[in-house]
């Protein structure tokens, strides 16, 4: 059976920065508290009315179409992981579709709402589709507008300050060449922990009700005032339209979560964590990163961090961070990488690749 190939990786990431320092104008906090706490010193977000989702992800996609030696009507499917679709719906896959120039081809498009983990997870399916023979050139993105979304306000730093909005992509190809490409791929989710980090509005769960769960306080879901809409006055006059995350939980569950999927991944391929040349984790927090590569016993030359200048960027951070890797001359013919991701759901996982 043949296996996937990543045969060309692309990036791109609004030129708007936006510093620490620039947050202060919104919020009480400064450069100290926010490196003390995510190592983030700036982030890129888009300026309104000139990007989206989809856009910054066509961007991305047309620099890895260009590396793999192919054109976009050559594309076979396109896989989308992002948690910041332009619209409701329909999903991003389509409107990138469009913006690549190719709906006229009529090439299947699907979206995968995996949050932190969505690369890995469509990373992994697109797979499947060329290991199958299905398909011969798909485009795996991921991409995020997650600036539209935050609450820049005092009450709502502890989330604004991490997160950041760009696009990664890659082309999948298939090969023959003995041991190499996608070695594996490992997949997981918990959705006991859903609530641990949610953004709850737009959704259909009013009047639904777990005592089990345990939810933010003022978010009463058995509540009659949340209506039968996905957005009403009550849930925007109680802030209930952002992001709420149990920073100490998540990053409980995360540290222990990336190492033990990684070393699942290596011991399917009968490999230490020693094999590995570059170790690229989903950027969620430079602490979590630092910490899980500690546990692994991985030396920081061999991990690769740029949350530093682009925050978290959720599903788009591993193609980022893969592409710039790349173009810095870190990924080269013969490498292990190894991609691992954790985040909302929970859902963790890793792909294992031999370049």
């Amino acid at each position: 059976m043949k296996k996937a190939k990543i045969a060309g990786v692309g990036f791109h990431v609004p030129e708007n920065v936006i510093t620490n320092d620039d947050l202060t104008k919104y919020m009480d906090t400064n450069d100290q508290w926010i490196q003390e706490r995510t190592g983030i010193k700036e982030r890129r977000w888009v300026t309104r009315g000139e990007d989206t989702t989809a856009t910054l992800a066509a961007k991305a996609s047309r620099i890895a179409i260009e590396r793999a030696g192919i054109e976009p009507k050559d594309l076979d499917f396109i896989v989308f992981a992002t948690l910041s679709a332009d619209y409701y719906f329909p999903g991003a896959g389509v409107i990138l579709q469009r913006e690549l120039g190719i709906a006229e081809t009529e090439i299947g498009a699907v979206d995968v709402k995996t949050q932190c983990t969505g690369f890995i997870y469509a990373l992994s399916m697109a797979t499947q589709y060329i290991e199958t023979g299905m398909y011969k050139n798909i485009l795996v993105v991921g991409a995020e507008v997650q600036s539209m979304a935050l609450d820049l306000t005092t009450r709502g730093r502890g989330i604004a300050v991490i997160f950041g909005d760009g696009a990664g992509a890659v082309v999948l190809q298939p090969t023959e060449e003995k041991g190499k490409g996608i070695l594996n791929t490992k997949l997981h989710a918990d959705g006991r922990y859903a609530e641990k980090l949610i953004m709850p509005v737009p959704g259909s769960h009013a009047g639904y009700h777990n005592d089990k769960l345990e939810t933010p306080s003022d978010w009463n879901f058995s509540d009659a005032r949340w209506g039968n809409t996905f957005i009403n006055e009550h849930m925007l006059t109680n802030s209930m339209i952002y992001p709420y995350m149990d920073g100490k939980y998540v990053f409980k569950m995360a540290v222990t979560k990336f190492p033990e999927v990684t070393k699942e991944s290596l011991d399917a391929e009968g490999l230490e964590v020693k094999d590995i040349d570059l170790f690229i984790p989903h950027q969620a927090n430079l602490r979590i990163s630092q910490f899980v590569a500690k546990r692994l016993g991985l030396p920081a030359e061999k991990v690769w961090n740029n949350i530093q200048r682009y925050g978290n960027t959720t599903a788009a951070s591993i193609p980022i961070a893969l592409a710039e890797a790349w173009e810095a001359g870190k990924v080269n013919d013969g490498d292990l990488v190894c991609l691992t991701a954790f985040g909302s759901g929970f859902t963790w996982g890793t792909a294992l690749i031999r370049w």
